[in-house]
């Protein structure tokens, strides 16, 4: 008698489900860089078959296993069915394209799910580095701040004089890299201090990272200070702030007298 193989995605809960399809959403991409890599797709191609396979795949599977749930993606048209859900996934299949279309490792994949309006869960896959990271933390990864100098993670392309004149009074580095998620994951493990973005995002862009900073025991918040909001009507979500704890409000401080 044949036998079938179970679905690997059937009864996991959705801390679980997330950090499954970010994983293997990124292990796709990573395939298809690593093919291009040897003489496939131009930059441009492959950035757009990227976004489309990842998009596929995560759309494909979370109505597959969570059919009663809305999704509001990147890549997709927004459905406003989501604004009277009780649940919606938020995914970015790609984030960091710049990065992943020049071969670059500091690209992410975003899942996050959003309920009775809260973040309840989070995956950001790091496919370049072989990390995915989850809001089930156990334990907080970041170390507190040491008596060093901070570091801030920034764009690589366009840091905001915002964040360069915040940088300057606290005397931090600028460490450049890609994504969104890529920085904030970066926060989490100490490899910077803090993310400071006040150059525009939408909320696939935050979503999943900020999930799984909070679940590390980060602050993340609006550069105000104030909550970040998910699920809108608009999802315009324009700026970001992830640190430790221990330096949250000295930060806040010195955006407040910059803006």
């Amino acid at each position: 008698m044949e036998q079938t193989c179970a679905d690997p995605i059937s009864g996991l809960g959705d801390g679980e489900l997330a950090a499954y399809l970010a994983r293997t959403a990124g292990d796709l991409l990573r395939d298809l860089q690593r093919a291009s890599t040897d003489g496939g797709l131009d930059p441009t191609a492959l950035r757009d078959l990227g976004d489309a396979r990842s998009q596929s795949y995560l759309d494909n599977e979370l109505r597959r296993h969570r059919p009663a749930d809305a999704i509001l993606s990147e890549e997709a048209a927004d459905d406003e069915v989501r604004l009277s859900a009780d649940r919606v996934w938020i995914i970015d299949p790609l984030d960091g394209t710049r990065e992943y279309s020049e071969g670059r490792d500091d690209w992410a994949v975003h899942v996050a799910l959003w309920a009775a309006g809260d973040l309840v869960a989070g995956a950001v896959a790091l496919p370049g580095i072989g990390i995915v990271m989850d809001s089930r933390a156990a334990d907080p990864m970041v170390p507190p701040t040491r008596d060093r100098r901070l570091r801030l993670a920034v764009s690589r392309t366009r840091a905001t004089p915002l964040v360069r004149q915040v940088a300057q009074a606290l005397d931090a580095e600028l460490v450049p890299m890609g994504s969104a998620g890529y920085k904030v994951c970066a926060v989490v493990r100490g490899d910077v201090d803090f993310y400071l973005h006040s150059g525009g995002q939408y909320e696939w862009d935050s979503a999943a990272p900020v999930a799984v900073a909070s679940g590390y025991g980060l602050h993340a918040s609006r550069i105000d200070g104030s909550a970040l909001a998910y699920n809108q009507r608009d999802s315009y979500l324009p700026d970001l702030l992830v640190c430790g704890k221990d330096i949250a409000g000295p930060v806040l401080h010195e955006i407040s007298l910059a803006m």
